[in-house]
C-alpha cells in the first residue's frame, strides 16, 4: 500500500438551499485515501456520507473546501468531467435495480463505460466477457436484460461496469444494503478480491458499522455532516472513543460495547439541527455538559493518529467517559489500543 494519497478531501462543505436559507449537509470534512486503501464513511441517515461521495464524483456543488485527486484539484463538476471521461473515478451505487437501464441489454450499458477507449466492437465484447468472468458471472449475461438478473447478479454487473475503464478510485455507496444477507458477503468478498489484484482505492459509504469495518482500513464517523471521530478501523469498531461511535457499536448485531454503558438519550424536544454553536451530538449525548451546548468541540489527535471531536475526550488517557458518573463517583473509561501511525 502506497503512502501517496490518491484522494485528499480538505475542509469539504456542501450546502443545500431550503427556501432562502442554506442548510449545510456536510461541514468541514477532511480525510485522505491512499493507493490500495479503503476509507469507510459511516453514520446514520442524514449524516452526510452519501453527499460526500456525490461531491467526490462531481455530482453536487461544493460550497467550500477542496477535493484533490491524483495531485490535481477536481473540486466541482467542471473539473470532474475530465476525470470521469478518463475513467479514473467510478461508482457502485446502492440499488442494483435502478443503476442499470431496464430497456437496454447489459452489453449496451457496459459499452457506455468504454466507448471512448478506442476499442473495436469485438475487443469491447471480449473485455466484457473477461470482466464478467472475474466478477463471477457467465458470459451469457452480456446479452441479457437487467430484469432477468437477480439482485446479486445486477450488482456484479455494476461492479464490472465500474471496472471497464480501469479506474483508480471507486466510490462504493451502500453497495450491499439492498441485497439479501446471503448475497452481501459474496459481493463484499468480490470487492476485496478485486482491490487486492488491482490495487484499487475505495471510498466505502455505509450505515452498518460491521460492514464498513470489514471493508475498511480507516473509518470516518459522521453525524449531521460533522466528523466526530476517525481512526484505524479496528480501533473505531472495538474501542470507540466518541459517545456517538459507542452508540453505533452498541447498535450492531454483535456489539463489543454494552448498551447499558451507552444509554444514549433519544432526540430531545430541541431539534438537533438547531444546535449551531455547540456539539451537534449534544442533544442525544449521555455525557454532555454545559460547554457541549455552547462551543464546538476541539479536534484532538489520538496516539494512533485518529481524531476525536469531543469536549469530554482526554488525549493523555485516550479516553472519554462512557456514562454519567454516580454521585461521588467518576466516569467509567475504556482505553483504546495505541498503534502509532501518521496520516
Amino acid at each position: 500500500m502506497s503512502d501517496t494519497p490518491v484522494l485528499e478531501v480538505s475542509g469539504l462543505t456542501v450546502e443545500y438551499r431550503r427556501g432562502r436559507k442554506r442548510v449545510p449537509a456536510v461541514s468541514d470534512v477532511s480525510f485522505s485515501i491512499r493507493e490500495g486503501e479503503t476509507v469507510g464513511l459511516v453514520g446514520e441517515s442524514g449524516s452526510g456520507k452519501t453527499t460526500i461521495g456525490r461531491a467526490i464524483l462531481g455530482l453536487v456543488p461544493v460550497s467550500a473546501g477542496s477535493i484533490v485527486f491524483d495531485g490535481h484539484d477536481v473540486t466541482g463538476p467542471a473539473h470532474h468531467a475530465r476525470r470521469r471521461e478518463e475513467g479514473q473515478i467510478r461508482a457502485v451505487f446502492q440499488d442494483p435495480y435502478s443503476s442499470l437501464n431496464p430497456s437496454l441489454p447489459v452489453a449496451a450499458s457496459l459499452a457506455e463505460e468504454c466507448g471512448t477507449g478506442g476499442r473495436s466492437r469485438e475487443a469491447t465484447f471480449a473485455r466484457m466477457v473477461d470482466l464478467f468472468e472475474k466478477v463471477g458471472l457467465p458470459s451469457t449475461v452480456v446479452s441479457s436484460y437487467p430484469g432477468r438478473l437477480s439482485g446479486g447478479q445486477r450488482q456484479r454487473v455494476a461492479i464490472a461496469r465500474a471496472l471497464m475503464s480501469d479506474p483508480r478510485l471507486i466510490i462504493c455507496d451502500e453497495p450491499v444494503s439492498a441485497l439479501d444477507v446471503s448475497v452481501q458477503a459474496q459481493v463484499l468478498n468480490l470487492l476485496r478480491q478485486i482491490q487486492r489484484v488491482r490495487s484499487l482505492s475505495y471510498c466505502f459509504v455505509g450505515h452498518d458499522l460491521d460492514v464498513v469495518r470489514y471493508m475498511s482500513d480507516w473509518i470516518v464517523v459522521l453525524y449531521r455532516g460533522h466528523v466526530l471521530e476517525d481512526g484505524p478501523a479496528r480501533t473505531v469498531a472495538q474501542s470507540p472513543r466518541h459517545p456517538y461511535t459507542r452508540a453505533l457499536v452498541a447498535a450492531s448485531p454483535h456489539p463489543v460495547v454494552s448498551p447499558e454503558d451507552i444509554a444514549t438519550r433519544p432526540p430531545s424536544s430541541l431539534n438537533a439541527a438547531m444546535v449551531t454553536t455547540g456539539c451537534p451530538f449534544a442533544p442525544r449525548c449521555p455525557v454532555a455538559i454545559d460547554v457541549c451546548w455552547t462551543e464546538r468541540p476541539p479536534v484532538c489527535t489520538a496516539p494512533d493518529g485518529g481524531k476525536v471531536a469531543c469536549h469530554r475526550y482526554d488525549p493523555v488517557k485516550d479516553t472519554t467517559p462512557t456514562a454519567e458518573p454516580a454521585a461521588g463517583g467518576s466516569p467509567v473509561e475504556v482505553p483504546a489500543p495505541v498503534a502509532p501511525r501518521t496520516r
